[in-house]
């Protein structure tokens, strides 16, 4: 596996983390956007990226696109809070995009 590869997964997998963490803080409380339905589908969107990326499936650039997307997505929304959770959130989305789009 070469080693975009290896960072985009590791970018991901922060990703998930922060997402899961920020979705178990948010939820019963009230918010005036996405968060925290923007974690789930973040969270979904990084493990199948994680999945294409392992196997090295000739989609993987093209689901990394789709995956920096939604992140740049729930970076927003959650970064609009100032939770410290939904501030790690953001950053980790963030970083998480950028490999993405080093992979697309």
């Amino acid at each position: 596996m070469n080693s975009t590869y290896e960072s985009c997964i590791e970018a991901c997998r922060r990703c998930l983390e922060e997402c899961q963490n920020c979705f178990s803080k948010m939820v019963g409380k009230e918010s005036a956007n996405d968060c925290p339905e923007c974690c789930v589908q973040c969270i979904d969107a990084c493990l199948i990226c994680i999945k294409l990326l392992i196997s090295d499936s000739k989609f993987a650039a093209k689901y990394c696109e789709l995956c920096a997307e939604m992140c740049e997505w729930c970076a927003e929304q959650c970064g609009e809070h100032d939770h410290e959770h939904c501030q790690k959130c953001k950053e980790a989305c963030l970083e998480c995009a950028v490999a993405c789009r080093r992979v697309a």
